[in-house]
């Protein structure tokens, strides 16, 4: 039987966001699959180091529009270590919050993407509606349904009221009651377990081997949560169980993600039952001093990491971001490896991706002949010293 090679996307009705796989086929079976990103590059790290730290926030928030407070917490926390600022408690705990209600927010937006691809849209609708109630909750503490803009340098820029912390908790008891919903058909519906079981399998070795993180490492049996490993907010100040299964497929990520909705409620109620009154935020001075600095988050899709470096102005000299999804692009190319091209869609959509955040810019056109090539390391390397020499700056 011969090979054939198709095409999906960067352009195609069942992606959200431009990106291509080659996929190569003996029959219906996936023999090979090359992934090529670049289709959505913003120069979000340039842009930042072209405006200031309290810019840069609101910037970065737009990497994701789902993780938007893990990007900014992430950023600002980097900011903080360099700047050598202890932010009030209350702060770290209003953090807390929000960055939980993202983490149900998207979870309860993953189960839903992930009915649909299967063709369950009734879960769908079902998941759909219930975020509603975290996005409306989102929208009165911050202002905003996605990009929350509660994060500054220092702490945060709104306190939550006794009243609002109050219907916090009456949301997320509304929840938690769906989602033990949401677990029993997870656990007992055999159509949906029949469709995710065994497919898009990656061994735990396979898993530390390609470097998966987030519901995708632990759905493989790799114990590890940068909330636990690394604490930063008030994660140290409330108990929570990290979520490891070890079926090492769809359903193990599914599964992985309807409980950790669970653990979501749990430190939201402790949150709130810990917080004591106090300042939001402390003063920081424009001009971060020289240093650097790297940022670990747990982000909804896994860890978040950023990079910032100071020169003593109030621009960073150097932003770098590794959003969660570009540490999953191996270990799913790796899960496709001998399924079905019906499976590539749940499989894919099994690390929850997100392109746009993982996009790096591999073209560069030049304008007077009109030509385009692509960057090697070296190369890049030898344009960014050209690009900064023209601006008065020597290595």
């Amino acid at each position: 039987m011969g090979k054939v090679i198709i095409p999906i996307g960067p352009q195609h009705p069942a992606l959200k966001e431009p990106e291509s796989f080659s996929v190569t086929l003996e029959g219906e079976k996936i023999v090979d699959v090359n992934l090529r990103l670049g289709y959505n590059h913003r120069g979000i790290e340039k842009a930042c180091e072209e405006r200031t730290y309290i810019q840069d926030i609101y910037i970065l928030e737009r990497v994701c529009g789902i993780c938007s407070h893990s990007h900014s917490t992430c950023f600002v926390q980097t900011v903080e270590e360099i700047a050598g600022v202890e932010i009030p408690e209350r702060a770290k705990y209003i953090r807390t919050i929000v960055a939980e209600l993202e983490r149900i927010h998207s979870h309860l937006l993953w189960l839903g993407v992930a009915g649909h691809e299967i063709g369950f849209d009734t879960l769908f609708m079902y998941t759909w509606r219930d975020r509603e109630i975290v996005m409306m909750i989102l929208k009165k503490v911050t202002g905003n349904r996605v990009n929350y803009g509660i994060n500054t340098i220092g702490g945060v820029r709104r306190d939550i009221s006794q009243e609002l912390l109050k219907e916090i908790l009456t949301s997320v008891d509304a929840l938690e009651e769906r989602t033990k919903y949401y677990i029993q058909v997870a656990t007992q519906e055999t159509t949906l377990m029949n469709r995710l079981l065994n497919v898009g399998k990656l061994s735990h070795e396979d898993a530390v081997l390609t470097g998966a993180i987030g519901p995708t490492g632990r759905a493989s049996g790799i114990d590890s949560d940068t909330r636990r490993d690394d604490p930063y907010a008030a994660y140290d100040k409330v108990t929570f169980k990290v979520i490891v299964d070890n079926h090492n497929d769809v359903y193990g990520r599914t599964l992985v993600r309807v409980l950790e909705l669970m653990e979501a409620y749990s430190i939201i109620r402790q949150s709130v039952q810990n917080m004591t009154e106090g300042p939001i935020t402390v003063k920081v001075p424009r001009k971060i001093p020289a240093g650097e600095a790297f940022g670990r988050y747990e982000a909804p899709r896994g860890e978040d990491v950023h990079y910032v470096k100071s020169n003593g102005t109030e621009k960073p000299e150097r932003v770098k971001v590794r959003a969660p999804t570009l540490a999953n692009i191996k270990p799913v190319l790796k899960m496709l490896e001998n399924y079905n091209l019906a499976d590539l869609p749940i499989i894919v959509a099994a690390i929850d991706p997100c392109f746009s955040c993982t996009d790096r810019t591999l073209l560069i056109k030049d304008k007077k002949s009109n030509k385009s090539k692509i960057m090697d390391w070296e190369s890049l390397r030898k344009y960014s010293i050209e690009w900064y020499k023209k601006r008065g700056i020597g290595f």
